[in-house]
């Protein structure tokens, strides 16, 4: 119900901010823009809000990695999208294949407002292919009810006294950089025998684990399916809209920090959309929409100045700088990538 009502309030949001621009009736013919983002990662009243200001239609769909993201645009040989939302090794990625096309900044002036310690980043130094969408952490859920010991180790993802309650994401990326890191290893190890380790302990969880989950883990939690899942922290707005009573932490030893941004795919066919798309994210109010609607912390620095103090204060949302000396992001596993995906395959299979 929480979400239904807050639908309907940003529906009527959205009206009240057309009202002086056309009383909430569409707006001229200005094409479209296909965009390709993580499943439940936008207010919807973003992309209404969108095309009644520009006329611009918004072809929308959703994946759940970012490999299966990377493939579906890799193999296409019809189709295009304009837009997509990948992280950062993955942009890292596509950046070496010459799979993204540069932006023409003066299309996206909103980028003026993104915070100078999201501008440059290692996965583009020169920062002429991305625009900063939403950042957060790799995080564990879990319901007080069930698990009363402090969740300080992701060695309570291996605890047999939640069999069959764990949930674990279903990415492979995450899944063994999370093996890796109980182990006290880099979560970008390519030591051969590292990953064998990281293999072994994420056969060792089968048994535990209920099921390995994306965007329907938040649901599961809300149900109280299991004790504890692995989220990214931009599910916890989703979470407490409907429940305000499960619990979060980041185990003290650290975690995986993420950057998700805008890039625009070199086939593009409607690249000043797509670049008017990315400026409209950019704006402080739509920015501050996407994230009340995610609870997360907007790269952009109005936005984030204006998020509620839950998020600001939240530990997983906005980590400390002890944290985050502590956790690392991903790179790209060069070298390691097929042993990666096989590990992977073999837990999946087992």
């Amino acid at each position: 119900m929480k979400r239904i009502a807050r639908t309907l309030g940003a529906l009527l949001l959205v009206c009240a901010m057309l009202l002086p621009l056309a009383g909430c009736s569409g707006g001229i013919d200005g094409g479209e823009v296909r965009v390709y983002n993580w499943g439940d990662y936008i207010d919807p009243a973003v992309i209404d809000l969108f095309e009644e200001e520009t006329g611009i239609s918004v072809v929308y769909d959703t994946f759940e990695t970012n490999e299966d993201m990377y493939l579906k645009i890799k193999n296409s040989t019809g189709y295009t999208y304009d837009v997509a939302i990948p992280s950062d090794y993955m942009i890292s990625k596509m950046l070496r294949e010459e799979m993204l096309a540069p932006i023409n900044f003066d299309n996206v002036p909103n980028f003026a407002g993104v915070d100078e310690r999201f501008k440059n980043p290692d996965y583009d130094p020169t920062n002429a292919y991305t625009v900063p969408y939403t950042w957060g952490t790799v995080c564990i859920v879990y319901d007080p009810e069930q698990v009363k010991e402090p969740v300080t180790s992701w060695d309570i993802l291996w605890d047999e006294d939640y069999a069959r309650k764990i949930f674990m994401i279903n990415s492979e990326r995450d899944s063994i950089g999370i093996a890796l890191m109980s182990l006290g290893y880099s979560l970008n190890s390519t030591n051969a025998s590292e990953l064998a380790e990281a293999r072994q302990k994420l056969l060792d969880q089968k048994p535990l684990v209920l099921a390995y989950t994306g965007d329907d883990a938040k649901d599961k939690m809300i149900a109280r399916e299991g004790a504890m899942a692995v989220i990214w922290s931009c599910d916890i707005g989703l979470i407490r809209e409907e429940d305000d009573t499960l619990a979060y932490a980041i185990p003290e030893t650290g975690t995986n920090i993420w950057y998700d941004s805008a890039v625009i795919l070199k086939n593009s066919e409607n690249k000043e959309n797509a670049e008017a798309f990315i400026n409209f994210l950019c704006r402080p109010d739509i920015a501050q929409l996407n994230a009340d609607y995610l609870g997360a912390l907007s790269p952009v620095v109005e936005a984030a100045e204006q998020q509620d103090d839950l998020i600001k204060n939240d530990p997983c949302a906005n980590p400390s700088q002890e944290m985050m000396d502590k956790s690392e992001v991903f790179l790209m596993v060069d070298g390691a990538a097929e042993l990666y995906s096989q590990i992977w395959t073999d837990v999946l299979a087992s």
